[in-house]
């Protein structure tokens, strides 16, 4: 026969073993940055975890560049310098709630894709764009499509959540 005081023994250490591992990467997270240089030198960047702009400088080749170009140049550097950020923050995750569980899915699933540039191609100078016409207008309005947004799944129970039944639960009491 099981010992329920060992149960709980081993449930409280499980728990307590799991609440220190996310503490540990909730830290790592906080001080986590990404950072990228673009191929030629020209631009190096440092983003937060979540994306925000941390440092930004100039190489010497920066000097002699268009502003149009030098632009595209720290907006591309800095979007793959963010998704080295999110790929560390999955790293980080991984050994808190495993690298194929439902948790790491909807971590990922909460973190937008980032679209990174090749830094090698020009943005237009303007991006926005002008109707002339209804026709256009009418054209411009059927072009935009809404975001995609992700499915989310529900959880199967694993039968092995005990405390989370109770009787004033919907489903089942004791």
């Amino acid at each position: 026969m099981t010992d329920p005081h060992r149960m709980i023994e081993d449930y409280e250490s499980r728990t307590s073993a799991l609440l220190e591992r996310a503490e540990e990467a909730k830290a790592r997270i906080a001080e986590l940055t990404g950072s990228a240089t673009s191929s030629d030198g020209a631009v190096s960047v440092s983003v937060s975890a979540g994306g925000a702009l941390m440092s930004l400088s100039f190489g010497s080749k920066a000097d002699d560049m268009p502003k149009e170009r030098l632009a595209a140049l720290v907006v591309s550097t800095a979007k793959r310098a963010q998704a080295q950020a999110v790929d560390r923050i999955a790293t980080i995750m991984a050994p808190v709630i495993g690298d194929n569980s439902d948790a790491m899915r909807f971590v990922q699933e909460q973190i937008p894709p980032i679209e990174v540039p090749d830094e090698h191609t020009r943005e237009p100078q303007s991006q926005r764009q002008f109707v002339v016409n209804e026709e256009q207008q009418d054209a411009a309005v059927t072009r935009q499509t809404p975001p995609v947004r992700p499915v989310r799944r529900p959880v199967e129970d694993d039968d092995t959540d005990y405390d989370q039944r109770g009787p004033f639960k919907k489903d089942g009491g004791w």
